[in-house]
């Protein structure tokens, strides 16, 4: 019977085949490149507009500031006799001229006051146009209920119409706010200007043009309803200057 025999060298050759094939084997995977996240871009913040500023006397005769005060009181009790106001306790703060133009077609920026409050109501002499006769919805507002996340109520005069909306940042939207009573509807021929109040008591919000009430609307029972007050222009056209707005005899009454 015959018998292999193996040669030495051969053998060690052999052995050090195995050892090498048995180290590639063993080696760690050289790890992938994984991509990183590509960053979201944010949008960029408007320039927030800024009123322009009013010279204010140095000294106002009494009488005038009488007069003032008497006919602001004047407005409380009215609201009040017509349901609008819960009481005819508070206080006035007037505000000063506000002048802004802005052109980006469907979009809208604002001016917060220092100013928070669950109920209100907040007046302004409007004088609006935009540089595209046919724009679309544009003019001056009023924004309340704003929160820190920017969640909001915002209400325009357009020269056809009450323009309420309600915005949720979180689900990304804003959606028109119908009329619970009103019509909402209004007529201008631009250059339009009108006086614009906005009234809020509980959940309820009223809007008044030239004195008489165009809309009522019925507001979110699951939002936080105290927040920030702020002025708004929204823009109807991309077109030269946009939308402009001015506001006079501005004036904000928030119950004790």
């Amino acid at each position: 019977m015959h018998r292999k025999i193996q040669h030495p060298f051969m053998l060690f050759v052999f052995i050090l085949v195995l050892v090498s094939l048995a180290c590639s084997t063993s080696q760690a995977p050289t790890p992938t490149n994984t991509p990183k996240p590509t960053a979201t871009v944010t949008a960029s913040p408007t320039n927030t507009p800024r009123p322009s500023p009013t010279p204010r006397p140095t000294q106002t005769p009494n009488l005038a500031a009488t007069e003032r005060a008497e006919e602001l009181q004047a407005e409380v009790q009215l609201y009040f006799d017509k349901g609008y106001l819960a009481t005819t306790e508070g206080r006035f703060r007037e505000l000063e001229d506000f002048k802004d133009e802005w052109a980006q077609m469907g979009w809208y920026q604002w001016l917060p006051l220092k100013d928070s409050a669950e109920n209100f109501f907040m007046s302004a002499h409007f004088k609006w146009e935009s540089a595209y006769k046919s724009a679309d919805t544009s003019g001056c507002g009023f924004i309340f209920s704003l929160q820190p996340n920017n969640d909001h109520y915002a209400v325009f005069l357009d020269r056809s119409k009450v323009f309420f909306l309600i915005t949720d940042t979180t689900l990304g939207y804003s959606k028109p706010v119908g009329t619970t009573r009103g019509t909402g509807r209004v007529k201008f021929t631009p250059p339009a200007e009108a006086d614009f109040t906005l009234i809020v008591k509980d959940a309820y919000a009223y809007v008044l043009v030239d004195g008489e009430v165009v809309g009522e609307y019925t507001l979110s029972q699951s939002r936080v309803m105290r927040g920030n007050l702020g002025l708004t222009t929204l823009s109807g056209t991309n077109k030269d200057y946009g939308t402009r707005c001015e506001m006079t005899n501005l004036h904000l009454w928030i119950p004790k």
